[in-house]
């Protein structure tokens, strides 16, 4: 019996030893859970997230003893380049399956701390926020301020500064199992495309799971409660690092700039030089010419547009609409679908592959001045024509009895593409 109780007593100290952080084995799983449902490509290891569930069990005990004996390190990010809007490529750095789990951890303990803290006008990444109230609210603000400052901050993520945002993470949290990790992932090398690996001293990888939440903890600081100090009078609307502040006056304006492009360099920041501009909201009431009356935010172009008001009155109003980049994404999303091809496919089952992508796209672009969305759906109607042409032999040299025969399709199954509540098929 003594023997048994030293046993017992010298296992519990070993196990205190060895385990010096309370990581329970539920919260790595759960994280593994919404790693999961978030797909994403593989990292370093080139281990994806099939090959991780192939031994699920080991990998994640694997995670939690690491994490809960401090011997967790992070492997490299892998870097990937992924197109931007103006052609260059934006480089993102994609951790490993295993590390994506270990940040998920870390961001489920830490976000529901910081979560209160964060702005109302902060909309990025944040569980009660979206995209769509971002723009929704810039919508209604535009409406009575005459100009706003677009600013971009020149690639944020790259350079955000470790020593400060490791300040204010401990400013939030003592947890020091959380500190400790946060700062590992900062400083966690980058493997380069040609595959050389480099040290990193600043930023945070812009693919990471930890990473948006770190970087609306970042601007909190930088931006969100020295604006609410020193220009409460100015709204704006933040996602992550894309931010629209509002001005009465066009001098107003250009002092709002200069004066958060001060703010930001003392954090070891800056504004793009080119894109960050003044915009005049212009509309029926604002008749004087600027030179940028139109800016692009979260896919949507908000410039002077035709509307009519509740009495069917017609007006010119300062509104967003899908933007011209955005349909440009959506109309090569479809081209590569190659629909034509897939001539053996019934149209039930072309269907029933496209609709939850075009869901997604008429809920997100169709949400404000539905109108600028419909040549893209007028272009899906095009494809599915020339996939009617190619199926069928009857109509192979006659566009419009293809089109009127989707059309007739449309009229007794309208909801059988999703787009066909807006736009159906027509030869006219």
């Amino acid at each position: 019996m003594v023997l048994f109780v030293y046993t017992t007593m010298t296992r519990m100290i070993k196990t205190n030893r060895i385990k010096p952080y309370k990581i329970s084995k539920q919260i790595v799983y759960e994280a593994y859970k919404r790693v999961k449902a978030n797909r994403g490509t593989y990292g370093v290891d080139r281990e994806s997230i099939e090959d991780f569930e192939a031994n699920l069990k080991g990998n994640l005990y694997k995670i939690w003893n690491r994490m809960s004996s401090g011997s967790y390190f992070p492997s490299p990010v892998l870097e990937v380049a992924i197109p931007k809007k103006d052609g260059k490529k934006r480089k993102l750095g994609i951790p490993t399956v295993g590390d994506r789990v270990a940040q998920m951890v870390v961001k489920l303990c830490l976000e529901p701390i910081l979560e209160p803290h964060f702005s109302a006008s902060s909309y990025g990444y944040r569980p009660s926020k979206s995209a769509l109230g971002a723009v929704g609210k810039a919508r209604i603000q535009c409406w009575k301020y005459d100009w706003i400052v677009d600013i971009d901050i020149r690639k944020f993520f790259d350079n955000l500064d470790h020593s400060l945002m490791m300040r204010a993470v401990k400013k939030h949290t003592n947890c020091a199992w959380i500190i400790l990790y946060i700062e590992r992932w900062l400083k966690a090398p980058m493997q380069r495309i040609e595959g050389t690996v480099e040290s990193r001293t600043k930023g945070t990888p812009q693919g990471g799971v930890i990473s948006p939440l770190l970087a609306n903890l970042f601007l909190r600081y930088a931006f969100d409660k020295w604006m609410k100090i020193f220009h409460p009078e100015n709204p704006y609307e933040r996602y992550a690092d894309d931010i629209i502040v509002h001005c009465r006056t066009e001098g107003e304006a250009q002092k709002r700039m200069e004066e958060i492009g001060k703010r930001l360099r003392e954090c070891h920041l800056d504004l793009h030089p080119t894109k960050t501009k003044i915009v005049y909201c212009k509309d029926d009431k604002r008749k004087e010419n600027y030179k940028n009356e139109k800016f692009v935010f979260l896919g949507y172009t908000f410039r002077p547009r035709r509307v009519k008001n509740s009495g069917g009155e017609s007006f010119t109003g300062f509104n967003p609409g899908v933007s011209n980049e955005a349909k440009k994404r959506m109309t090569q999303s479809m081209r590569r679908w190659k629909l034509h091809l897939r001539s053996q496919a019934t149209i039930q089952e072309i269907a029933k592959n496209i609709n939850p992508i075009l869901r997604g796209w008429i809920n997100y672009y169709g949400k404000f001045y539905k109108t600028a969305l419909r040549p893209v759906l007028y272009h899906l109607n095009e494809i599915l024509t020339r996939w009617v042409k190619r199926k069928y032999k009857r109509f192979r040299r006659c566009f419009k009895r293809a089109i009127n025969w989707l059309g007739g399709i449309a009229r007794k199954t309208p909801n059988l593409f999703s787009h066909w509540g807006s736009v159906k098929p027509s030869a006219e």
